[in-house]
C-alpha cells in the first residue's frame, strides 16, 4: 500500500508510526478519520498484524460504522475480526463475558434514563425525599457525574458527611446502586466504571484483554472522561502501543464530564509518546479557517497549532446586527430561500447553530412561513417516545425477568386489571421474602394479601410472558414484537382509539418492526439480547441521516449537536454577550475558554460561507433584554468579516460598518471601543504618559492605555464595563491573550 502516495505528510506519519505511544493532534476537518483507517490497513496489509489484536474505539456507533467500512473497503474480510466499537459497546462486549466475576449475571439489561428515573423515584420514596426539595434530574446528573468520576456511593457519602442536602443525594446513590445490583442491572455510566472495577479487581482478566488488544486506537481523545481514561490506561499498560487522536480546541463537553487534561498531559503519562500535528484543513475555505484560528488563538490553555489550508480565501464571514430576535430570524430564512434561487442551492446545505434549543423558536417559524423544511436534530427521539418504550420494556422482562423497573412499566400495559395497588402486596410480599418482583408474581396463589381475582389476573399475565420467553430463541425479533403487539392486545387499542395521537403511535410501532428487520438484516448476532444493545447505544449524533432525494431539510442544531459535521453554509446566530458567551462565560475564565471552544467548533463547520448574526433586542421570558455583539464576533479580525443588511447587502465594508448604538452601548466591543479610543488618541497617550507608574483607578482608566499586571504581563485596556461599585476590564495582554479582571483586584499599573 503506496500511503505516501495517499496521504499528506503528516498523515503518512500518522499511519506508519504503529510502535509506542503516539498523541495525534488532528485539527477541524484535517483527515483524521482516513489516517486512523489507513493505519489500521497498514498494520493488517503491510505489517501482518492480526487484526483481532487491534482495538479501535470511537464516541458514536456511526463513526464505528464508518471507519469500519472505510477499513473493511481497503482490507476485504479481515477488517470483521478487530473490534472497532464506541465505548460502551465495548465495555458491553467484556462484561456480557465476565460480568459474573464482579457479581452480575450474564444477561444483565442497560438502562436508560427512563428507567433510571423511575428506579431514581422509587429510591427517593423510599428515603422521604420530596422531589420538591431535590428534583430526581439532580440527583441523577450527580450520580452520572460521581461515577465518570470513578466514585463510589459510600466514598460520594463520606465526602458529604457534612452537608445535609448532598448528604441526602448520596443516600439515593447507595441504595440505587444496591437496587441495580438486586435488579441484575446496570445504567449507562456502570457500563465503563464496571468494566474498569473488573479490571482492577481480576488481574488475570485485565492480562487477558491486555493480551488480545496490543494496539489500541481512540478517537475524540479531547472528550474522554476519568473512567474513560482509567478503561484505557489499564488495557494499554502492557504494551503502551496507544494512538490517541484528538483536539483539544474541540473539547466542548466539560459540562457531562469531558476532562480536557486527558489529552493536554497525555506526554506526561507516556512521557516517550511522539506528537503528531495534522494542521491543513480539507474543509473549509481560508478567510473561515482564519478566523477561527485567530479566535482560538485567545484561549491560553491549549497546545500551539495553526489549521492551513490549500483553499482559496472565499467570501468574508458575513455579520448581520438585526433590531430583534424576529428580524434575525426573518433574515436567515430570507438569506436561505435567496440562496436557494441566486446559487442554485438545497436546503440541506444549511445549517442554523444555537447555543441552546431555546433559540430554535422563532427560526422554526420562519422557515415554515416561506415554505423551506426543516429538521431539528435533538428533539424526542424515536426510541424515547412512549410506545417504543413500552414494546422495549416486553422485550427486556423476556431477557430478564428481574428488571423490576422495566416489569413495573408493561404489567398493566395495555389495562388487565392489575392496579397500582395489587403492584404493592406483590412488591410487599417480594420484600418480606427476599424475592424479585417477578418471583413474587409467579407465587401469586401464595400472597395471602391478594383476592382470588387479582391472583387470576396475576396469572393470565405470566403465562403470557413465559409464553414470549419460549419464543425468544426460536423466533426473530421482528416477528417477536409482531406477536408481543397481537397478543397482548396494545395494537387493537390504539387502531380502536379516537385519539389522533394514536394513529402516529401505530405508525411508530410498524416503524419499530421495519428496525427490527434491518437489524436482522445487517447484524451477525441477530438475538433478542443483541437488538437490545444495539437500541440502548444508539446516541443522537447518530440521528442525523441524509436525504435520499429532493431538497433535503435545513438543519437547526445546537453546536454541540454539530460537531463532526459539516454544511456548505452556517448561520451562527444568537451571537451576543449574555447568550453566547453567557454572563456565566463572561466572568469565570475557565467557561469562557470553553465557550470559545464552542465557537471554534461552530466556525469550522463552514465549508464555503459563515454568518454571524446577533439582535440589539430580544424577548427572554416575555421581557424586552438588550445585548451587545458577541465578543466573539470582535475577536475575528477585520479584515476577514463585512457587515451585511436586511438585503444581504454590504453597509459600508471599506471602512467597517459601525452602528453608533452598539459603539455607545456595548461595553464588551472591541469595535465599539476601538472607534472611542480612535478618536481620543491623543487624550490617551496623552493620559498614559502623565499617569505613568501610576495604578490605574475608576477616576484615570482610559481606554487603549498599556498596563502591567503582576502576573500577565503588559497589555491594553479594550473594553470598561460598569460591575456593582466595581469596573470590569477587558486587557488584551501582548504574551497571555484576552482577560477579563475585576479593577479593584487586578492592580493595575500604567506602562
Amino acid at each position: 500500500m503506496d500511503l505516501k502516495a495517499l496521504l499528506n505528510k503528516e498523515q503518512y506519519e500518522g499511519a506508519v508510526t504503529v510502535e509506542g505511544p503516539v498523541l495525534i493532534l488532528a485539527g477541524a476537518g484535517s483527515g483524521k478519520t482516513r489516517v486512523l483507517t489507513y493505519r489500521m490497513a497498514h498494520m493488517i496489509e503491510d505489517l501482518d498484524i492480526p487484526p483481532y489484536k487491534i482495538l479501535a474505539i470511537t464516541f458514536t456507533n456511526k463513526a464505528a460504522k464508518e471507519m469500519k467500512d472505510r477499513v473493511k473497503a481497503l482490507v476485504g474480510e479481515r477488517a470483521d475480526n478487530m473490534w472497532i466499537s464506541t465505548f460502551h459497546s465495548t465495555c458491553v462486549r467484556i462484561l456480557r463475558r465476565e460480568a459474573d466475576k464482579i457479581g452480575y449475571k450474564k444477561n444483565f439489561t442497560i438502562y436508560d434514563t427512563s428507567d433510571q428515573k423511575t428506579l431514581i423515584t422509587d429510591c427517593m420514596k423510599k428515603l422521604n425525599i420530596d422531589s420538591k426539595d431535590i428534583d430526581h434530574k439532580e440527583i441523577l446528573g450527580k450520580i452520572g457525574r460521581a461515577k465518570d468520576r470513578m466514585q463510589s456511593p459510600e466514598s460520594y457519602k463520606r465526602e458529604f458527611e457534612s452537608n445535609y442536602r448532598e448528604n441526602k443525594i448520596a443516600d439515593v446513590y447507595v441504595m440505587y446502586q444496591k437496587s441495580l445490583k438486586e435488579n441484575n442491572a446496570m445504567d449507562f455510566d456502570d457500563l465503563i466504571s464496571k468494566t474498569v472495577e473488573l479490571f482492577k479487581k481480576n488481574p488475570d482478566v485485565l492480562e487477558f484483554y491486555q493480551n488480545k488488544f496490543q494496539y489500541i486506537m481512540v478517537d475524540e481523545y479531547q472528550d474522554t472522561n476519568k473512567a474513560q481514561y482509567e478503561f484505557v490506561k489499564l488495557l494499554a499498560n502492557k504494551y503502551k502501543n496507544l494512538c490517541v487522536v484528538g483536539d483539544d480546541d474541540q473539547a466542548i463537553y466539560t459540562w457531562r464530564g469531558a476532562d480536557v487534561t486527558n489529552i493536554l498531559d497525555f506526554e506526561k503519562d507516556y512521557p516517550e509518546c511522539k506528537i503528531i500535528k495534522l494542521e491543513e484543513n480539507y474543509r473549509s475555505k481560508g478567510n473561515i479557517l482564519n478566523a477561527a484560528n485567530v479566535v482560538i488563538k485567545n484561549n491560553a490553555y491549549r497546545k500551539s497549532k495553526t489549521l492551513r489550508t490549500e483553499q482559496e480565501d472565499g467570501s468574508k464571514i458575513k455579520i448581520y446586527r438585526a433590531f430583534d430576535d424576529r428580524a434575525e430570524s426573518d433574515f436567515v430564512a430570507k438569506t436561505i430561500a435567496d440562496l436557494k434561487y441566486s446559487e442554485n442551492r438545497k436546503n440541506d446545505d444549511f445549517a442554523i447553530l444555537y447555543r441552546t434549543n431555546a433559540q430554535s423558536r422563532l427560526f422554526e417559524e420562519t422557515l415554515r412561513r416561506r415554505g423551506i423544511a426543516y429538521k431539528i436534530i435533538g428533539g424526542t427521539r424515536f426510541f424515547d417516545r412512549k410506545e417504543i418504550k413500552d414494546l422495549l420494556c416486553y422485550l427486556k422482562v423476556i431477557v430478564n425477568p428481574q428488571d423490576d423497573v422495566s416489569l413495573k412499566r408493561i404489567i398493566n400495559v395495555p389495562k388487565r386489571s392489575i392496579g397500582d395497588a395489587t403492584v404493592n402486596k406483590v412488591q410487599e410480599f417480594a420484600d418480606d421474602f427476599e424475592l424479585d418482583l417477578w418471583d413474587s408474581l409467579l407465587a401469586a396463589r401464595g400472597n395471602p394479601n391478594l383476592t382470588a381475582r387479582n391472583a387470576t389476573s396475576i396469572e393470565k399475565f405470566t403465562e403470557l410472558m413465559e409464553s414470549f420467553m419460549d419464543m425468544k430463541d426460536t423466533m426473530s425479533v421482528s416477528n417477536l414484537i409482531e406477536t408481543i403487539l397481537e397478543d397482548t392486545g396494545y395494537l387493537n387499542q390504539l387502531k380502536n382509539s379516537k385519539d389522533i395521537e394514536d394513529r402516529s403511535r401505530v405508525e411508530n410501532l410498524e416503524e419499530l418492526v421495519s428496525d427490527a428487520v434491518d437489524f436482522e438484516n445487517t447484524s451477525e448476532d441477530k438475538s433478542l439480547e443483541a437488538y437490545l444493545e444495539k437500541v440502548s447505544l444508539v446516541q443522537d449524533t447518530d440521528k442525523l441521516q441524509e436525504e435520499e432525494e429532493g431538497e433535503g431539510s435545513v438543519v437547526l442544531m445546537t453546536i454541540h449537536s454539530a460537531k463532526g459535521l459539516e454544511f456548505p453554509v452556517v448561520f451562527m446566530v444568537g451571537m451576543e454577550n449574555g447568550i453566547f458567551p453567557s454572563m456565566t462565560d463572561l466572568e469565570v475564565e475557565a467557561q469562557m475558554e470553553e465557550s470559545r471552544r464552542l465557537c471554534y467548533v461552530a466556525i469550522t463547520r463552514a465549508k464555503e460561507c459563515l454568518y454571524m448574526t446577533s439582535a440589539e433586542v430580544r424577548k427572554v421570558f416575555g421581557r424586552t433584554v438588550s445585548y451587545s455583539q458577541s465578543d466573539f464576533i470582535d475577536e475575528v479580525s477585520s479584515s476577514l468579516k463585512e457587515y451585511v443588511n436586511e438585503r444581504g447587502m454590504y453597509k459600508n465594508s471599506n471602512k467597517q460598518y459601525l452602528n453608533r448604538s452598539e459603539i455607545t452601548n456595548n461595553p464588551h466591543s472591541l469595535r465599539g471601543n476601538l472607534y472611542n479610543s480612535s478618536k481620543n488618541t491623543n487624550k490617551t497617550l496623552e493620559n498614559s504618559e502623565d499617569e505613568n507608574k501610576k495604578f490605574v483607578t475608576k477616576d484615570n482608566i482610559v481606554l487603549g492605555a498599556k498596563v502591567k499586571h503582576s502576573k500577565f504581563g503588559i497589555g491594553t485596556i479594550v473594553s470598561v464595563a460598569p460591575s456593582g461599585d466595581d469596573k470590569k476590564v477587558t486587557i488584551a495582554f501582548d504574551k497571555q491573550g484576552i482577560k477579563m479582571l475585576l479593577l479593584s483586584f487586578a492592580k493595575l499599573e500604567f506602562v
